[in-house]
Protein backbone atom coordinates (compact mmCIF):
# COMPACT_ATOMS: atom_id res chain seq x y z
CA UNK A 1 0.00 0.00 0.00
CA UNK A 2 1.01 3.74 -0.70
CA UNK A 3 2.99 5.54 2.27
CA UNK A 4 -0.37 8.05 2.24
CA UNK A 5 -2.48 6.02 4.31
CA UNK A 6 -3.68 8.98 5.68
CA UNK A 7 -5.55 9.86 2.92
CA UNK A 8 -7.08 6.63 1.40
CA UNK A 9 -10.52 4.94 2.18
CA UNK A 10 -10.09 1.34 2.22
CA UNK A 11 -12.59 1.32 -0.10
CA UNK A 12 -11.55 0.14 -3.34
CA UNK A 13 -11.83 -3.08 -4.92
CA UNK A 14 -8.96 -5.06 -3.84
CA UNK A 15 -7.53 -3.79 -0.86
CA UNK A 16 -7.68 -6.46 2.18
CA UNK A 17 -10.64 -6.62 4.46
CA UNK A 18 -8.36 -5.03 7.27
CA UNK A 19 -7.96 -2.08 5.76
CA UNK A 20 -12.07 -1.50 5.31
CA UNK A 21 -12.37 -2.64 9.00
CA UNK A 22 -9.97 0.27 9.66
CA UNK A 23 -11.41 2.49 7.09
CA UNK A 24 -14.80 1.91 8.89
CA UNK A 25 -13.66 2.68 12.00
CA UNK A 26 -11.62 6.10 11.22
CA UNK A 27 -14.58 7.27 9.01
CA UNK A 28 -16.81 7.07 12.02
CA UNK A 29 -13.86 8.61 14.54
CA UNK A 30 -13.15 5.52 16.09
CA UNK A 31 -8.69 6.45 15.62
CA UNK A 32 -7.77 4.66 18.31
CA UNK A 33 -9.66 1.16 17.61
CA UNK A 34 -8.35 1.71 13.74
CA UNK A 35 -5.00 2.13 15.16
CA UNK A 36 -5.07 -0.38 17.36
CA UNK A 37 -6.08 -2.76 14.38
CA UNK A 38 -3.08 -2.12 12.17
CA UNK A 39 -0.77 -3.28 15.39
CA UNK A 40 -0.77 -6.37 13.76
CA UNK A 41 0.85 -5.28 10.74
CA UNK A 42 4.84 -4.80 10.83
CA UNK A 43 6.87 -2.79 8.53
CA UNK A 44 7.42 1.00 7.06
CA UNK A 45 4.11 0.80 6.02
CA UNK A 46 1.79 -0.50 8.52
CA UNK A 47 3.97 2.02 11.50
CA UNK A 48 3.39 5.43 9.27
CA UNK A 49 -0.47 4.32 8.88
CA UNK A 50 -0.57 3.50 12.50
CA UNK A 51 0.69 7.06 13.62
CA UNK A 52 -1.71 8.72 10.58
CA UNK A 53 -4.95 7.95 12.50
CA UNK A 54 -3.56 8.89 15.48
CA UNK A 55 -2.43 12.61 14.60
CA UNK A 56 -5.46 12.75 13.05
CA UNK A 57 -7.16 11.83 16.38
CA UNK A 58 -5.02 14.82 17.53
CA UNK A 59 -6.25 17.80 15.63
CA UNK A 60 -10.03 16.21 15.60
CA UNK A 61 -9.92 15.55 19.53
CA UNK A 62 -7.11 17.83 20.47
CA UNK A 63 -6.30 14.67 22.57
CA UNK A 64 -3.69 11.55 22.29
CA UNK A 65 -0.86 13.89 21.58
CA UNK A 66 1.59 11.36 23.59
CA UNK A 67 0.44 8.28 21.73
CA UNK A 68 0.81 9.91 18.61
CA UNK A 69 4.37 10.99 19.05
CA UNK A 70 5.13 7.80 20.16
CA UNK A 71 3.60 6.06 17.16
CA UNK A 72 5.68 8.80 15.51
CA UNK A 73 9.15 7.81 16.67
CA UNK A 74 8.63 4.15 15.86
CA UNK A 75 7.33 5.17 12.45
CA UNK A 76 10.62 7.04 11.98
CA UNK A 77 12.66 4.22 13.21
CA UNK A 78 11.68 1.39 10.84
CA UNK A 79 11.22 3.31 8.06
CA UNK A 80 13.70 1.79 5.45
CA UNK A 81 13.75 4.22 2.32
CA UNK A 82 12.93 7.80 1.24
CA UNK A 83 9.38 7.19 0.26
CA UNK A 84 8.52 5.89 4.00
CA UNK A 85 11.17 8.50 5.53
CA UNK A 86 9.22 11.34 3.60
CA UNK A 87 6.00 9.86 4.55
CA UNK A 88 7.29 9.93 8.40
CA UNK A 89 8.20 13.57 8.13
CA UNK A 90 4.87 14.63 6.87
CA UNK A 91 3.46 13.28 9.79
CA UNK A 92 5.63 15.21 12.04
CA UNK A 93 4.83 17.89 9.93
CA UNK A 94 1.18 17.38 10.36
CA UNK A 95 1.40 17.01 14.25
CA UNK A 96 3.52 20.10 14.67
CA UNK A 97 0.85 21.54 12.58
CA UNK A 98 -1.71 20.76 15.13
CA UNK A 99 -0.18 21.63 18.02
CA UNK A 100 0.28 24.84 16.47
CA UNK A 101 -2.86 25.69 15.23
CA UNK A 102 -4.90 24.13 18.06
CA UNK A 103 -2.75 26.11 20.78
CA UNK A 104 -1.62 23.19 22.65
CA UNK A 105 2.12 24.12 22.04
CA UNK A 106 3.75 26.30 19.58
CA UNK A 107 5.60 23.68 17.47
CA UNK A 108 5.30 25.98 13.97
CA UNK A 109 8.95 25.97 12.82
CA UNK A 110 8.92 22.30 13.64
CA UNK A 111 6.40 21.86 11.30
CA UNK A 112 7.95 23.39 8.56
CA UNK A 113 11.64 21.88 8.78
CA UNK A 114 8.95 18.34 8.82
CA UNK A 115 7.40 19.31 5.94
CA UNK A 116 10.47 20.54 3.95
CA UNK A 117 12.43 17.11 4.81
CA UNK A 118 9.55 15.28 3.28
CA UNK A 119 9.63 17.48 0.53
CA UNK A 120 13.41 16.58 -0.36
CA UNK A 121 12.47 12.86 0.36
CA UNK A 122 9.08 12.17 -1.38
CA UNK A 123 9.92 11.70 -5.61
CA UNK A 124 8.30 14.42 -7.87
CA UNK A 125 5.71 11.36 -9.08
CA UNK A 126 5.08 9.79 -5.49
CA UNK A 127 1.35 9.33 -4.53
CA UNK A 128 2.50 11.23 -1.27
CA UNK A 129 2.88 14.28 -2.89
CA UNK A 130 -0.62 16.09 -3.22
CA UNK A 131 -1.24 15.14 0.65
CA UNK A 132 2.32 16.48 1.55
CA UNK A 133 1.38 19.60 -0.91
CA UNK A 134 -1.95 20.05 0.99
CA UNK A 135 -0.66 19.97 4.26
CA UNK A 136 2.36 22.69 2.76
CA UNK A 137 -1.48 24.72 1.99
CA UNK A 138 -2.12 24.62 5.80
CA UNK A 139 0.99 25.88 6.82
CA UNK A 140 0.61 28.63 4.51
CA UNK A 141 -3.03 29.40 5.19
CA UNK A 142 -3.59 29.06 8.68
CA UNK A 143 0.35 29.96 9.64
CA UNK A 144 1.68 32.24 7.68
CA UNK A 145 -1.39 33.80 6.61
CA UNK A 146 -0.88 33.77 3.36
CA UNK A 147 -3.88 32.62 0.77
CA UNK A 148 -2.13 33.03 -2.53
CA UNK A 149 0.32 30.81 -1.40
CA UNK A 150 -2.33 28.07 0.27
CA UNK A 151 -3.98 28.79 -3.14
CA UNK A 152 -1.52 27.48 -5.45
CA UNK A 153 -0.31 24.47 -2.50
CA UNK A 154 -4.15 23.68 -2.72
CA UNK A 155 -4.18 23.02 -6.20
CA UNK A 156 -1.38 21.43 -6.77
CA UNK A 157 -2.80 19.10 -4.09
CA UNK A 158 -5.88 18.94 -6.27
CA UNK A 159 -4.31 18.32 -9.12
CA UNK A 160 -2.05 14.87 -7.52
CA UNK A 161 -5.60 13.92 -5.75
CA UNK A 162 -6.99 13.76 -8.83
CA UNK A 163 -3.92 12.18 -10.70
CA UNK A 164 -3.63 9.57 -8.15
CA UNK A 165 -7.52 8.94 -7.50
CA UNK A 166 -7.90 9.99 -3.90
CA UNK A 167 -11.41 11.47 -3.26
CA UNK A 168 -10.75 11.85 -0.09
CA UNK A 169 -7.91 13.90 -0.02
CA UNK A 170 -10.27 15.68 -2.68
CA UNK A 171 -12.60 16.32 -0.63
CA UNK A 172 -10.15 18.61 1.55
CA UNK A 173 -8.75 20.23 -1.55
CA UNK A 174 -12.01 21.44 -2.95
CA UNK A 175 -12.65 22.21 0.95
CA UNK A 176 -10.26 24.17 1.23
CA UNK A 177 -10.31 26.51 -2.26
CA UNK A 178 -13.65 27.27 -1.74
CA UNK A 179 -12.73 28.72 2.00
CA UNK A 180 -10.11 31.12 0.26
CA UNK A 181 -12.64 31.68 -2.32
CA UNK A 182 -15.60 32.42 0.63
CA UNK A 183 -13.15 35.05 2.06
CA UNK A 184 -12.36 36.48 -1.27
CA UNK A 185 -15.89 37.17 -1.63
CA UNK A 186 -16.23 34.69 -4.78
CA UNK A 187 -19.67 33.17 -3.58
CA UNK A 188 -20.03 30.77 -6.33
CA UNK A 189 -17.01 29.57 -6.85
CA UNK A 190 -17.16 28.87 -2.78
CA UNK A 191 -20.79 27.23 -3.42
CA UNK A 192 -19.18 25.06 -5.84
CA UNK A 193 -16.28 23.74 -3.64
CA UNK A 194 -18.16 22.62 -0.66
CA UNK A 195 -20.94 21.13 -2.21
CA UNK A 196 -17.80 19.04 -4.28
CA UNK A 197 -16.60 18.38 -0.79
CA UNK A 198 -19.65 17.45 1.17
CA UNK A 199 -20.83 15.10 -2.14
CA UNK A 200 -17.60 13.25 -2.01
CA UNK A 201 -17.62 12.98 2.31
CA UNK A 202 -20.87 11.58 1.70
CA UNK A 203 -20.33 8.99 -0.82
CA UNK A 204 -17.38 7.73 0.98
CA UNK A 205 -19.10 7.18 4.24
CA UNK A 206 -16.56 9.84 5.80
CA UNK A 207 -19.01 10.84 8.70
CA UNK A 208 -16.28 12.11 11.05
CA UNK A 209 -15.89 14.71 8.12
CA UNK A 210 -19.28 15.27 7.23
CA UNK A 211 -20.69 17.69 9.99
CA UNK A 212 -17.50 20.01 9.26
CA UNK A 213 -18.47 19.98 5.18
CA UNK A 214 -22.18 21.21 5.86
CA UNK A 215 -20.82 24.06 8.12
CA UNK A 216 -18.93 24.82 5.42
CA UNK A 217 -21.04 24.88 2.76
CA UNK A 218 -23.70 26.96 5.32
CA UNK A 219 -21.66 29.71 5.25
CA UNK A 220 -21.64 30.43 1.93
CA UNK A 221 -25.58 29.47 0.93
CA UNK A 222 -28.44 32.09 2.29
CA UNK A 223 -31.45 31.74 5.12
CA UNK A 224 -33.12 29.65 5.39
CA UNK A 225 -30.56 26.73 3.60
CA UNK A 226 -27.69 27.59 5.48
CA UNK A 227 -29.78 27.14 9.01
CA UNK A 228 -30.63 23.92 7.71
CA UNK A 229 -27.41 22.86 7.02
CA UNK A 230 -25.91 24.16 10.52
CA UNK A 231 -28.40 22.01 12.19
CA UNK A 232 -28.10 19.11 10.04
CA UNK A 233 -24.11 19.44 10.96
CA UNK A 234 -25.27 19.75 14.64
CA UNK A 235 -26.99 16.68 14.81
CA UNK A 236 -24.31 14.90 13.31
CA UNK A 237 -21.80 16.52 15.52
CA UNK A 238 -23.90 15.23 18.72
CA UNK A 239 -24.02 11.90 17.56
CA UNK A 240 -19.90 11.62 17.41
CA UNK A 241 -19.77 13.04 20.68
CA UNK A 242 -18.55 16.32 19.96
CA UNK A 243 -15.83 15.49 17.23
CA UNK A 244 -14.76 16.95 15.87
CA UNK A 245 -13.69 19.51 18.58
CA UNK A 246 -12.98 22.65 17.20
CA UNK A 247 -16.57 22.51 14.96
CA UNK A 248 -18.32 23.69 18.31
CA UNK A 249 -17.87 27.36 17.62
CA UNK A 250 -18.80 27.21 14.58
CA UNK A 251 -22.09 25.62 14.87
CA UNK A 252 -22.78 27.64 18.10
CA UNK A 253 -25.45 30.57 17.03
CA UNK A 254 -24.54 34.20 17.53
CA UNK A 255 -25.76 35.63 21.28
CA UNK A 256 -28.64 38.33 20.63
CA UNK A 257 -28.34 41.80 20.65
CA UNK A 258 -28.09 43.49 24.04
Amino acid sequence: MAHTAMSGTGTHSGIDPLQTAVWRLRSRGCWTDAAALLATREGADAAVQRTSLLVERCLFTGDGWDEAEDSLRTAEAVADDDEARGAAACERGQLAYSSTVLGVRDRADEARTALGRAAALLAPGSAGRPLLDFRRGLIAEHLADSPQAARAAYRRAHAGATAHDDPLLLSFTWRHLAGIALREGELAEARHGFTESLRLREELGFLVGTAPALAALADAEPEPEASRLRAEATRLFRLLGGVPAWLAAQLTPPAPAA
